[in-house]
Formats: structure tokens, sequence, C-alpha cells
């Protein structure tokens, strides 16, 4: 009679022997990494969470020009802002700062505020252009606070826009909720937002970009070679026909990258002197209008400008505040002694923090094209406006600073 071979039950069926289960190690799982490998794993991750963006620095072309600004496209790539602002070797330039104001919303790279301060700075490059499109106070500190590291030891000159203070809802202080630019810049949970209501996985999610630069950079992938989207979500895109074809499917999304896809159109049929947008605030018959003015002391974007100020002046820099110009032809004749008490506010505040603070005359009406923003021939008066007061002077000369 042939032998019949025992199996004890932690055995595979037909395996032939007494194997035990303890004997197996978790099941079939060929290898264990002990707590000194785990340890090598987490460190070749990091290393590699490390040097993975700075290595792409090195093979992304990157050669901002003398009126560069960050692409409209790409206005929440702050990994690429950061990168802006390490780009800036000369000690001696000075940082334009601020938003779509400082940006140039309705006008072409040339013809914003700082390619003419430097114009009356006899055609230099010392003026950078560092505002970007829809940013306002609350989020220019987290934008200064996690991605302005390089802001050191140099002038500054922030912008201050009343726009932010003329309603609740500009202001972020509404209860209600509401859609605005820049989410994850914002505070995520202090001081808190009653209008934001991200959940908490959001919140996280950018308190750990704004941290972790190997997410920042992922983000920057997203933005400037994938059109916003996730790698999954591009590669799946269709083209819309039936039955629809998925072009991306097969095509390397990097494939461009060495491109540098991070400079703007030559031609923008959105901005500049021809563009159907570039014209007068009451072209089409606009006129005054009321504004529900936020007070200093109930502003929340006022709160934030105050700390943004702090913020720079802590890492050294010598910051000189621009306070508008808004357009104040736009405002009702009634309210324009709560604007002007407001800016006057603004000001007495960063006088007696010593900070070098500028109030421009407002411009004559023709050269808004809006609350806030001047058209070419706007950007370039103010310009000359601030070239010429004598407090500009001696800031620039260094004769005159915080503290001073």
């Amino acid at each position: 009679m042939a032998a019949i071979n025992t199996v004890s039950s932690g055995s595979p069926a037909g395996a032939g022997s007494s194997r035990t289960a303890a004997d197996v190690p978790f099941g079939v799982n060929e290898m264990r990494l002990n707590g000194q490998q785990w340890l090598v794993v987490m460190a070749l991750l990091l290393l590699c969470a490390l040097a993975l963006p700075a290595l792409w620095k090195q093979w992304e072309v990157f050669n901002p020009g003398p009126d560069y600004r960050i692409p409209y496209a790409l206005s929440r790539d702050y990994w690429l802002y950061q990168r802006r602002l390490e780009h800036i070797a000369d000690p001696a330039a000075i940082v334009v700062l601020g938003d779509s104001v400082v940006w140039g919303e309705y006008v072409r790279a040339d013809g914003t505020f700082s390619h003419y301060l430097n114009q009356q700075d006899h055609g230099s490059a010392r003026f950078v252009n560092a505002g970007v499109n829809g940013l306002f106070p609350l989020a220019m500190e987290g934008l200064v606070a996690h991605y302005g590291g390089a802001l050191r030891n140099r002038k500054v000159i922030l912008h201050c826009n009343l726009l932010w203070m003329t309603s609740p809802k500009a202001d972020l202080s509404s209860p209600e909720e509401a859609t605005f630019n820049h989410p994850r810049l914002v505070p995520q949970f202090f001081p808190r937002l009653a209008c934001y209501r991200a959940d908490a996985a959001e919140r996280l999610s950018a308190l750990l970009e704004q941290r972790v630069g190997l997410l920042a950079w992922g983000g920057h992938l997203q933005s400037a070679y994938l059109g916003q989207q996730s790698l999954p979500q591009w590669t799946l895109q269709d083209d819309g026909g039936t039955p629809p074809n998925f072009p991306n499917a097969w095509r390397n999304p990097l494939a461009t990258s060495n491109a540098g896809p991070l400079v703007e159109a030559a031609a923008d049929p959105q901005r500049g002197p021809n563009s159907p947008r570039h014209k007068p605030w009451n072209a089409a018959g606009a006129e005054p209008a009321p504004f529900e003015w936020v007070p200093l002391a109930a502003s929340q974007q006022w709160l934030a400008f105050q700390r943004v100020v702090d913020l720079l002046r802590a890492r050294g820099n010598d910051v000189l505040v621009i306070v508008g110009p808004f357009n104040e032809h736009m405002v009702a004749p009634d309210q324009r002694p709560d604007y002007v008490a407001l800016r006057t506010g603004v000001a007495a505040w960063l006088a007696v923090h010593h900070v070098v603070t500028l109030v421009p005359d407002t411009l004559p009406s023709d050269l808004y094209a809006d609350a806030s923003h001047p058209l070419t021939q706007g950007y370039a008066l103010l310009a000359r406006q601030v070239w010429q007061q004598r407090e500009f002077g001696r800031w620039l000369k260094g004769e005159t600073s915080a503290g001073k």
C-alpha cells in the first residue's frame, strides 16, 4: 500500500510536507526588510525628493529677460515664482512686489510699472516685476512666507492696493462662502477665514505643498506641462471628437520640457494697446459707483498686509510702500471722504512704523482701465511721478530706510 503524506493545516494542499505557518514568513513574500534596511530606503527616498527639483533646474530652460513676469497661465505656479526670485543674482536689483497692478493686467510686459521705472533709470534692468496676477495681501503673506525666501537683504517696493478693502467680499471677511484666487496660499487654519470652506484634506494638502519642495515641484510640472491636470488626467484627456481620441496616451509629457514654456507669448490678444480690453474704464458709459469700504480695524487684508511688511523687514529688506493710485474717479462723490480717510489711515500706520511710504496723485481718469489698474500710459505717468519724488530718490541712494 502506498504511503500517505501528512500535511499540516498550515500547509498548502498537496505540498507533501509538514511545514508549519511559522516556517513561511509573511506567506508568499520572498524578502523582508529589517529596521536598518528600511532606514536606507527612507534615506534614498529623501535624497530623491531633495535632488529631483534641484536637478530639474539644471535641465529646464529658464532665461527671464529684463521685463520678465510670471505668465498669466502660470499664476499659481509658486515653485516657478520661487525660482524666479532665486534667479535674481544682482544684489542691487529692486523687487517690485504686488498684485495684478504690479504684474500689469491690461498691458504687455513692456508696458508695466517696473518697465517704466527702468526707463526712468536710463534703461536699466534694476527693477524686477515680481507681481502675480490675482494676488491679494492674505495670499501674498503665504507667497512671501513659503516661496519668497530669496527676498532677503535687498530693497523691495511693495504695492498696497486699496481695492482689497472695497467690500467684505474682497476683504475675505464676509461669512458667505466665496471662490477666490490663490486659495492654497491663504491661512488654512489660523486666522480663520469664514468664507473659505475647503475640507481638511485640501487644507492639509496645501500646507504640505508649501513646506515640501517635491510637492511644489510636482505642482510646477502640472501647471507648465500638463495643463493644470494630474498625470492620469492629462494622459486620459480626449480631443472632444466622436469617437474620442486620446492624443496624450502615448505622448511623453516632458518631451517639450527643455523648450522652456515659462515665458508668455510675444503677442497677447488680451493685453496691450491693440487689445479690446485696453480702454478707459468709462469708455462704455460707466459712472462712479459706491463701495462697501471695510474699516482698517476690521480688515483681514490690511492685517495681512501689515504682516507682510513685518516679514519682509525681519528678513533684512529695506521696504518702500506705494499706496495706490486707486481710481478715485470711479468712487461715488459722497464716498470719496471715506476713501481718503482709509488711505490716510494706511499711510499713518506705515509712518508710525518707520516704513518709507509714497502716495502718488490720482491719475487722469482716462488712464485707468478699472478701479485700480492703469493703462500703458498710466504706468508711464505713475513711474514719472514716483521717480520725481524726493523721498524715492533718497530711498534709492540709501539715505532713508526702515527705522531712520
